[in-house]
């Protein structure tokens, strides 16, 4: 079905090529039923993980999650990519998550614990980049923990603050940007061990979720958009019973109204439900269900909150599940190929 512009909504993929991705696949939205149709696929760009859409929707960036660490800009022609311009480099390793920002992409480099700043030119490429931001620290998990890994990094619903998630220090930080260089504002700490991964903001700009992987968890925080400060308040198991082993949380989404939270656990396979408490400063777990394959890595809605898209790595394959509007609890209605999938957009 098409959008109010006559258009077919599309969907896109990022994937691990180094384990049989094709790269960004495209994918046609069926808007009544949810369903995914693949239409194409195009690589060149090793490991797109990642990607972010523009805001006018004409340009698709993905990070090149390697050792050399990259990020690549595609155009986008009747909503099929293609490469402009060589990759840039971000000055660090293994990015794994990029967003937009006053002009700029960012990523989030979790090898070597940095966040990167690139400038996007007026045509929608990219120019070198113009600041790394290195983060410093560890964290009491002998093997997960010995120094900082950056692994997410987002404009704050102000569009003031840029927001990064550290699993190797346990913090977050919050940066501006000055000059084409993120510039550290404040450094807050979360619970020693847990491993912060992604971080979601409710829409009503008070409030953001942070997604911990080394602990099956979400920390509720309060968020002081005037003042640049996050302040943790509560935090909640993702889980009904802890496992026995590691259960590796990987993406958070928030309804549009705010009144649902949906994970991902790879560990277990499962998508999450919780809601907020009256007060805000909790989260109470309603159910679990099948992920619809196997390590989900991240999640993505419509615009309308009533489909919920699981990116499936070792399944290779891409779920879509109806959200029932009074519950919140995902319900499958399918799936498509999509080797190694790691990241859903959708336009």
């Amino acid at each position: 079905m098409a959008d109010g512009d006559g258009r077919q909504r599309r969907a896109y993929i990022g994937s691990f090529t180094a384990a049989g991705g094709l790269g960004v696949v495209t994918a046609a939205v069926d808007e009544e039923s949810g369903a995914l149709t693949v239409l194409s696929a195009v690589d060149g760009v090793a490991d797109p993980s990642y990607l972010a859409l523009s805001p006018a929707g004409d340009m698709l960036y993905a990070v090149s999650e390697t050792a050399q660490g990259a990020v690549a800009a595609y155009r986008l022609t009747d909503g099929t990519p293609s490469l402009s311009g060589p990759l840039v480099p971000v000055g660090g390793s293994g990015p794994t998550h990029l967003s937009l920002f006053d002009g700029h992409v960012l990523t989030a480099n979790y090898g070597s614990g940095s966040v990167t700043a690139v400038p996007v030119r007026h045509d929608g490429g990219l120019a070198a980049a113009s600041g790394v931001l290195r983060h410093a620290g560890s964290g009491p998990h002998t093997r997960r923990q010995q120094g900082p890994h950056a692994h997410h990094v987002q404009p704050d619903p102000s569009r003031r603050w840029a927001v990064s998630v550290d699993l190797g220090t346990d913090s977050v930080r919050v940066c501006a940007l000055r000059d084409g260089a993120l510039v550290l504002h404040r450094e807050f700490a979360l619970r020693p061990g847990s491993g912060p991964r992604h971080l979601a903001f409710h829409p009503d700009g008070a409030r953001a979720y942070v997604l911990n992987e080394l602990a099956p968890t979400v920390t509720v925080c309060r968020w002081d958009a005037a003042e640049g400060v996050i302040r943790p308040v509560g935090e909640t198991s993702v889980l009904p019973d802890l496992p026995d082993g590691d259960a590796y949380p990987s993406g958070i989404v928030v309804s549009p109204d705010g009144r649902f939270v949906w994970t991902a656990t790879r560990g277990q396979d499962v998508l999450s439900v919780l809601t907020p408490d009256a007060a805000g400063e909790g989260l109470r777990l309603v159910a679990t269900v099948p992920c619809g394959g196997s390590w989900p890595r991240a999640l993505a809605l419509d615009p309308a909150g009533r489909f919920l898209y699981v990116a499936n790595e070792r399944s290779g394959n891409v779920a879509w599940f109806a959200v029932d509007p009074a519950t919140g609890v995902p319900s499958r209605g399918g799936s498509v190929k999509a080797p190694a999938a790691s990241c859903v957009v959708l336009d």
